[in-house]
């Protein structure tokens, strides 16, 4: 039961809004070391991770051009092109946003957009000045809605894709109490799911903008 001391502190650490990386960070560690790891071996799992899934590389190439994006202005211009359509309102943008997510995940392209890459210099900025044009001018808010529709869009697409890691994984975990199904019928079966969880979402982008609407009055 000590192996499950790594769970309290994600839930201690989030609760007290802690640096996320930190948290998993410490909680693996915790995890490791109930488990009756040295601390050189949980290290060692923690470079073998980082190695095997090139996080570290992802980044280090990822934020560098990100951060000359947004020095050149791109989210600038984002805003400005917004600013240009008057038919475009938040929940119609994040509605958007949120097929091509669902649509690209459903297709193994998980990696061609994600909070880093598209919502804090895009859709973000985007969805900030079409809802300054309907009357919202806190911008929080609304960049919190960018990142959870990233969030949905990815979560509910991706267990579309036939070899997605979650799609092998609910296959061993029925196989291991007798029941015998293919990836393909479990992929099948997420499409319901991903079409009411896009429906949900896109309801609460459509009651936001008849808000604020109402509030524009």
């Amino acid at each position: 039961m000590l192996v499950l001391a790594g769970v309290a502190v994600i839930a201690l650490g989030f609760l007290l809004r802690f640096n996320p990386l930190l948290v998993i960070v410490v909680a693996a560690a915790v995890t490791g070391l109930a488990a009756g790891l040295d601390p050189f071996s949980v290290l060692a799992r923690f470079g073998h991770a980082f190695n095997q899934s090139r996080y570290v590389t992802a980044i280090y190439m990822v934020l560098p051009v990100i951060g000359l994006l947004e020095r050149a202005g791109l989210q600038e211009r984002a805003r400005g092109l917004v600013g240009g359509l008057r038919g475009l309102t938040v929940g119609r943008l994040l509605a958007g946003y949120l097929l091509f997510r669902q649509l690209s995940a459903a297709l193994g392209l998980n990696a061609v957009a994600g909070p880093a890459q598209t919502v804090r210099p895009l859709v973000a900025p985007m969805a900030e000045a079409a809802a300054a044009r309907q009357g919202e001018q806190d911008g929080e808010p609304i960049r919190a809605l960018a990142a959870a529709t990233d969030n949905i869009g990815l979560f509910f697409g991706e267990d579309i894709f036939i070899a997605i890691g979650s799609i092998l994984l609910m296959r061993g975990v029925l196989e291991g109490y007798g029941v015998r199904v293919e990836p393909f019928q479990l992929s099948v079966w997420a499409i319901p799911t991903a079409l009411v969880a896009f429906l949900v979402h896109g309801a609460r982008l459509w009651w936001l903008d008849r808000r604020l609407k109402r509030r524009a009055r």
